[in-house]
């Protein structure tokens, strides 16, 4: 008896190490908590980290416990890419953001437009959807945004005169990042001073592919009733890539 309970807390073990070294080095789950990222990301969608593409800092660990003062195999990440980040102001929270602005850039929104480096990034009008906004349904605008390096994506807005339309310029610094929500007028992002540049030790990796999505209101709740847990799969969503 004795040497079963010693072999099974063994492979116990073992399992749990190989799972932290999973985690670390090479991909973590995470769970979209709020509509930031709309039309992208849905509340609801669970997606595998790369934890492996920027490279590691102490944040990839759990805990911090290894005491990396730079990235480890440090690759910078590309414009457009979604990521996952600790919070600059509070390191215990993790976000999820496009990256927007690369370390030199001037960064602004005037009227609802985005800037950088002075030009207008260019947005095509993709037509109107419902979302909701502060608690209540309301009809948004559709683009999608062309970004200097190539890339596209859709963001939503509710109009071009909201709190965040309209910022000073932001200089981006050495090493940093700036981050945007896809949905721009329900983000708190760069743009506000709890989020700021996110310094890339901070970054943990770009978000891969969607493996699960549940529209429920509470998936703890519809779990425990099928009926509502199986209405809110979404499964033209599972084994989607997020971009």
């Amino acid at each position: 008896m004795k040497k079963i309970f010693k072999s099974n807390t063994f492979s116990l073990i073992i399992a749990v190490f190989m799972a932290l070294l999973l985690r670390s080095f090479l991909f973590e789950p995470f769970h979209i908590p709020s509509g930031s990222m709309e039309p992208t990301l849905l509340t609801g969608d669970y997606l595998f980290v790369t934890k492996y593409s920027y490279g590691w800092s102490r944040f990839s660990f759990p805990f911090g416990i290894v005491p990396i003062k730079e990235r480890v195999w440090n690759k910078a990440p590309e414009r457009g890419d979604i990521v996952v980040f600790k919070l600059p102001t509070d390191t215990s929270v993790n976000y999820i953001k496009r990256v927007i602005g690369m370390p030199g850039d001037k960064v602004q929104l005037i009227g609802g437009l985005l800037y950088i480096n002075n030009k207008a990034i260019q947005r095509t009008p993709k037509g109107k959807t419902q979302a909701e906004y502060n608690g209540q349904k309301v009809t948004v605008s559709l683009y999608e945004e062309h970004l200097p390096n190539g890339k596209k994506h859709m963001i939503q807005e509710v109009s071009d005169s909201e709190i965040a339309d309209n910022t000073p310029p932001f200089f981006v610094p050495k090493d940093h990042y700036f981050m945007m929500g896809d949905n721009r007028d329900n983000s708190r992002d760069s743009r506000y001073e709890d989020v700021a540049f996110v310094p890339k030790e901070n970054l943990l990796g770009p978000a891969g592919i969607l493996f699960y999505s549940n529209g429920s209101p509470s998936s703890i709740l519809a779990f425990w009733q099928w009926g509502d847990w199986i209405k809110g799969l979404r499964f033209n969503r599972f084994f989607k890539k997020a971009e």
